[in-house]
């Protein structure tokens, strides 16, 4: 009964280790590899950015704030807009960001949640369970305000 439970054992080890070949590689026998959730932030905002419709990472706020924390710091790559958790094996992102009008604002998203999980799977062999996107405002080409129309006049 010890070794029918133990062959069980094994197998499902076996079924799940090939399943998770590249995750398996964060943990050897020669050690284990740990990545800080600063690496996978910068990761996942460099992915965002590579993505045509992305204007801007973050929210105008924190956008302007996340470049004069960055010039005091010397940052080379900006992370606002960008929260990551990150585990042993698996890690989850969220993003905030601005689309360039007038990209559809689905795809622009759908294009930055693959571009994250495919970059951070690939650089860092983390399984990606989820990549949130926000999108907080719209950023028209040529300039930073909305454009505005003129009032039709109701009078004569």
């Amino acid at each position: 009964m010890a070794a029918e439970t133990t062959t069980k054992a094994k197998a499902t080890t076996a079924a799940t280790a090939s399943s998770d070949m590249t995750i398996s590689l964060l943990q050897t026998d020669q050690g284990v590899t740990s990545i800080d959730e600063s690496v996978i932030a910068k990761i996942a905002s460099i992915a965002a950015q590579e993505v045509d419709g992305v204007a801007q990472l973050g929210g105008t706020i924190s956008g302007a704030l996340s470049k004069v924390v960055g010039r005091i710091r010397g940052d080379e790559h900006q992370t606002a807009g960008v929260g990551v958790e990150v585990g042993e094996r698996q890690a989850a992102v969220d993003l905030s960001m601005m689309v360039l009008y007038p990209a559809s604002i689905h795809e622009v998203a759908q294009s930055v949640r693959e571009n994250v999980i495919s970059r951070i799977q690939e650089m860092t062999g983390l399984e990606v369970v989820e990549v949130n996107v926000a999108v907080t405002d719209l950023r028209f080409p040529g300039g930073e305000k909305e454009p505005v129309e003129p009032t039709p006049s109701r009078v004569q």
